[in-house]
């Protein structure tokens, strides 16, 4: 069920052309549909986490393919949640009303699911292709998150009036220029990675 709702949420979030005939785009009501398909796909995995694994006889959980294992399981939700986080980040951008604060919050918050996501899935034996190309997006998104976070982070700093908020404002920005342009590399690896992608 979880997959299908992240397969769900994935076609809400293609552009299609607008009723002004310009380029295409989603739609904010597709926006937000989405962060609510993720969070329920979310609950599902970390339901099937919980409550379901447990119930298994140990050797039923052995046996199960590595796409069942609880890490991959786990990642799999953390994912759900970093990407609703992303879609939510995506709008506070978009709105006039959304502060840095809540931007910087967002962006934070997304470094916390993509991290844990990448913790729970770098020590798995994935060796089919699907399950490196799944590792290596994973590891694209928390570097995209760092660079998201110490952007806004940057941009609070530069308020200050101090020459030291001024000094880390600099240092901020520059971490992000860098992990921007470590998560260019790491997206074009995921597109290039088999099964390939654009």
């Amino acid at each position: 069920m979880a997959m299908l709702l992240l397969s769900q949420a994935n076609l809400l979030l293609l552009p299609r052309t607008s009723a002004d005939g310009y380029q295409p785009k989603v739609s904010e009501e597709s926006r937000r549909a989405s962060i609510d398909i993720f969070l329920k796909a979310a609950g599902y995995l970390d339901c099937a986490v919980r409550h379901v694994l447990p119930q298994l006889p140990s050797e039923l959980r052995r046996n199960l393919p590595v796409d069942l294992a609880e890490g991959v399981l786990r990642a799999l939700c953390l994912q759900a949640l970093g990407q609703g986080v992303d879609i939510q980040l995506g709008m506070a951008i978009d709105s006039t009303k959304a502060t840095l604060a809540v931007k910087r919050r967002l962006a934070c918050e997304m470094v916390k699911y993509w991290q844990q996501a990448q913790d729970n899935i770098m020590n798995l034996p994935l060796s089919n292709g699907w399950g490196e190309k799944h590792r290596l997006f994973i590891k694209w998104k928390y570097i995209e998150a760092k660079a998201a976070a110490y952007y806004y982070h940057g941009l609070i700093l530069d308020e200050g009036n101090t020459e030291k908020s001024h000094g880390m404002a600099v240092a901020a920005l520059q971490a992000a220029d860098e992990y921007f342009k470590e998560s260019k590399r790491a997206c074009e690896v995921f597109n290039a990675a088999h099964p390939l992608s654009r």
